[in-house]
C-alpha cells in the first residue's frame, strides 16, 4: 500500500508565481490521491507548530520567498527541518544572472539542501545548475511543471482590425513579473528595428508597442520607468497592465501581438507554459532550459538565437499563425502526470 502523502505546506502569498505553482501542485494531488492534506500559512516562522503535528511535509522554496536575506531563508528552513521530515521543491537554482548575490546564494541554498530529506527541481536544466553552482550537493529529482490542461485552450488570439486605419501595429507580449533580465529592454530595441525593416520594404506597420502583461516584482517598481523612458527614445509604447488575477491575465494572453519569453537566464518558466496552455507558440530564447522544454511538448515554442529577435517579429508580424498551436498539440505531462510523478519520488526509498 502507498504511504499517505506528506502534507502540503504552502507558504506566501497567493500572487507569488511559486505559490501558485504550490497551489497548484497541491491541488492535483488532492485530484489523485484523496488522502492529500493541504495547509497554507503566511510565513515560515508560522508553519512550525502546523509541520510538527504533521510528520511529513513538502514545501515549494525559494531564498525570496522564505526571507528577507538568503541566510534568513535558510535560517527558517532549517528549523522547519528540524520539527518535521521535509522534502522540498526548490525554486530559483542560484546561477550566474545573480550578480553579486551569487555568492550568498550559494551558501543559503548548500545549507537547505542539507537541511532536509531530499529534494526535487522542475527540469534536468536546473539539475545541472545545482551540480555546477552547488558542489557536494546531491543531484536532485526533477519533476517538469505541468500543464493546466492537457491541449490548448481552443482560444484564438483577437485579431486586430486593419480596416480601421489600413496598417496593423507590431505588437510584442511578455508574460509575468517584471524584473532585470526578463527581457523587456531587448524585446523593445528588436521591435524597433523589426518596424524599421517593415517600414524600409514598404509594409504598413502602425504603432510599435511592447506589453508587459503582469507587474513589477517586489523592489523593482522603478525599473519600469527606466524600461519605459528607454522605448520612448526609440519610439516605442511600453504599456504594462499590472497585476492580473488568473482569469484576466489568461485573457490578455490572446491579446493580438508576437508571444514572447525572453529571460536567457531561466531556472524553470511558468510564463513560458502559460503561453502554450493559451494556444499561442511564444518566440523563446534559446537555452539550455528552452531546449529542454523543446523536447518536453514538441512544436510548442519557437526558439530563436538573440541577434535573431528583430528578424522573427518581422516574420510573425507578417504571418501571425507562426504565433498559434494547432487545437490537438499535446501540452503533457499536466498537473495530473505531476502529482502522480511526486507520489512515485515520496514512495520510493527513505522519503
Amino acid at each position: 500500500m502507498t504511504r499517505v502523502p506528506p502534507l502540503q505546506l504552502i507558504v506566501g502569498p497567493e500572487g507569488h508565481g511559486v505559490v501558485a505553482y504550490a497551489a497548484d501542485v497541491a491541488a492535483a494531488l488532492r485530484e489523485t490521491d484523496d488522502r492529500t492534506e493541504v495547509a497554507w500559512v503566511d510565513s515560515l516562522p508560522d508553519a512550525q507548530a502546523v509541520a510538527r503535528r504533521a510528520g511529513r511535509v513538502h514545501l515549494h522554496v525559494t531564498d525570496r520567498l522564505l526571507g528577507r536575506s538568503p541566510e534568513e531563508a535558510a535560517d527558517r528552513l532549517e528549523g522547519l527541518a528540524s520539527v518535521t521530515a521535509l522534502t522540498v521543491t526548490v525554486h530559483d537554482v542560484p546561477q550566474t544572472s545573480d550578480g553579486t548575490g551569487l555568492e550568498r546564494r550559494v551558501a543559503a541554498y548548500t545549507r537547505m539542501f542539507a537541511a532536509v530529506d531530499a529534494a526535487a527541481v522542475n527540469s534536468q536544466h536546473e539539475q545541472r545548475l545545482v551540480a555546477d553552482f552547488l558542489p557536494g550537493v546531491a543531484t536532485p529529482h526533477a519533476i517538469p511543471l505541468g500543464a493546466r490542461r492537457s491541449s490548448p485552450s481552443g482560444l484564438r488570439a483577437r485579431e486586430h482590425d486593419a480596416a480601421r486605419s489600413g496598417r496593423r501595429d507590431l505588437v510584442v507580449l511578455l508574460a509575468g513579473y517584471i524584473y532585470p533580465g526578463k527581457g523587456h529592454a531587448q524585446a523593445i530595441e528588436a521591435a524597433a528595428d523589426a518596424a524599421r525593416a517593415l517600414r524600409r520594404a514598404g509594409e504598413p506597420v502602425g504603432a510599435v508597442v511592447v506589453r508587459a502583461i503582469g507587474a513589477p516584482s517586489t523592489g523593482h517598481e522603478g525599473d519600469v520607468a527606466v524600461v519605459r523612458n528607454e522605448a520612448e527614445r526609440l519610439g516605442v509604447r511600453f504599456d504594462v497592465t499590472g497585476f492580473l488575477a488568473d482569469a484576466s491575465f489568461d485573457e490578455r494572453m490572446m491579446d493580438e501581438g508576437i508571444p514572447l519569453a525572453a529571460h536567457e537566464h531561466v531556472s524553470a518558466s511558468r510564463s513560458m507554459l502559460d503561453w502554450v496552455e493559451a494556444g499561442r507558440r511564444p518566440l523563446v530564447v534559446d537555452s539550455r532550459y528552452a531546449r529542454e522544454m523543446d523536447r518536453l511538448r514538441p512544436r510548442t515554442i519557437a526558439r530563436y538565437e538573440p541577434a535573431e529577435l528583430a528578424l522573427r517579429l518581422v516574420e510573425a508580424w507578417r504571418d501571425p499563425e507562426r504565433t498559434a498551436l494547432p487545437a490537438g498539440a499535446s501540452l503533457r505531462p499536466t498537473l495530473a502526470d505531476v502529482a502522480a510523478d511526486y507520489l512515485s519520488w515520496w514512495n520510493g526509498p527513505a522519503r
